[in-house]
């Protein structure tokens, strides 16, 4: 099967994004066949705040890439050893590529895949250095190791009618629950939540879910507190002068949370009166001060181990100023890295299916246009508390 186009969105330079023409997808990794992959036709494709770092040129992403790691779709074409996905199938594809053959994915360690990747362990779609492969904000996307990575829904129809809910399972709504599940987050937990952008939203969401008591989002832009309170959440404006403890006290009685999610990563910055200037140990350095001890601190937030754009030569290295010393006095447990989507995209596709949460509400969908996209950037970047969700052919409308 062939088709003549294909569209994505492109990394141009810092600031920059455009749609252009790429080339359709084939079924091959290199010059080498792709018997085990598949080719969607690509129904919603989320912008991701993680996509944000590279197009403010924070990474050493190339001028080039095709964006996107959060991708839904329907199968339109597979490779002769695919066993288990057909041609119609709607499915979710999670943001990590993984082999399903190497020692940790058999561990359930999808995230760091070893086979997939020559420069380190993990890859993801459209992201500098993980791995090269082409990114899903486009028409059409392979994906690899079909059989092992795709989530296909149980009924097509029912999946369209919750498809702004079901896009979530790619990435940010496993992640954010992953943030909490690594916190330690469970019945009666009181939980801080650090950045209401969409995966910080999908954290908070998570943690409901989770039967936590009380779920605290820290942020410094209004509308996304807000969009955090319009499903149960107590804020704190970081803009805001005062001691953090002090202001849990007023919250919950005590000076420190039993959980702690980082969703801010190493873009963090300083609160109250320097609450412009960037600071990227500042949110760890709050976890081990905020946690109680023996308590644990998700960190599903990104950092990175070169950063050009970094306040200084440490921190361009991925090196930053922590008081560790007080995390080891109190005993803290420190979660990092990505989200191994495969371990929770079934149960939380349950929940929705069975309306058992509203994800797309707590993180505030907002469908797009592919041509809309450069827009969608921007407006994120500038502050937006919405969730841009692509929906390259008008069929998710």
């Amino acid at each position: 099967m062939s088709q003549a186009s294909n569209r994505g969105v492109v990394y141009k330079e810092p600031g920059k994004v455009a749609v252009e023409s790429i080339p359709y997808p084939e079924l091959a990794i290199g010059n080498r066949k792709c018997d085990h992959g598949v080719i969607l036709k690509v129904v919603t494709t989320n912008i991701c705040g993680s996509d944000q770092h590279m197009v403010r040129g924070r990474t050493t992403a190339p001028s080039g890439l095709v964006l996107g790691h959060e991708i839904t779709g329907l199968v339109i074409e597979t490779g002769r050893d695919v066993e288990f996905v057909k041609v119609g199938d709607l499915v979710s594809v999670p943001f990590n590529i993984a082999c399903g053959r190497c020692r940790n994915c058999k561990e359930g360690k999808t995230g760091i895949c070893l086979n997939v990747n020559p420069a380190r362990p993990g890859a993801a779609y459209g992201y500098v250095d993980m791995g090269g492969w082409v990114g899903g904000q486009t028409e059409y996307v392979m994906v690899p190791y079909a059989d092992f990575n795709l989530l296909k829904f149980p009924d097509a129809d029912q999946a369209m009618e919750k498809i702004q809910d079901l896009t979530l399972l790619s990435d940010i709504f496993p992640t954010g629950f992953h943030g909490c599940v690594t916190a330690g987050v469970g019945p009666g937990s009181t939980v801080y939540i650090a950045g209401a952008g969409p995966v910080g939203l999908a954290a908070a969401a998570s943690a409901h879910l989770l039967g936590a008591a009380c779920v605290i989002v820290g942020d410094m832009n209004e509308d996304r507190l807000k969009q955090a309170r319009s499903f149960g959440c107590e804020t704190i404006d970081l803009t805001q002068e005062g001691d953090m403890a002090d202001r849990l006290e007023a919250i919950l009685g005590e000076r420190e949370v039993d959980a702690f999610v980082d969703c801010v990563g190493f873009e963090a910055h300083a609160c109250g009166c320097n609450h412009g200037k960037e600071a990227p140990a500042t949110v760890l350095n709050s976890a081990m001060q905020m946690t109680r001890a023996g308590g644990q601190i998700g960190i599903p937030g990104l950092y990175v181990t070169e950063d050009p754009g970094a306040v200084d030569d440490a921190a361009k290295q991925g090196a930053l100023s922590m008081r560790f010393g007080l995390g080891w006095a109190k005993s803290h447990s420190f979660h990092t890295g990505q989200c191994p989507v495969m371990k929770y995209h079934r149960p939380l596709m349950q929940a929705i299916l069975f309306d058992k949460i509203k994800i797309a509400d707590a993180v505030n969908v907002k469908m797009i246009s592919l041509d809309e996209a450069p827009k969608g950037y921007a407006d994120f970047d500038g502050g937006a508390a919405m969730k841009f969700v692509i929906d390259p052919h008008g069929s998710a409308a």
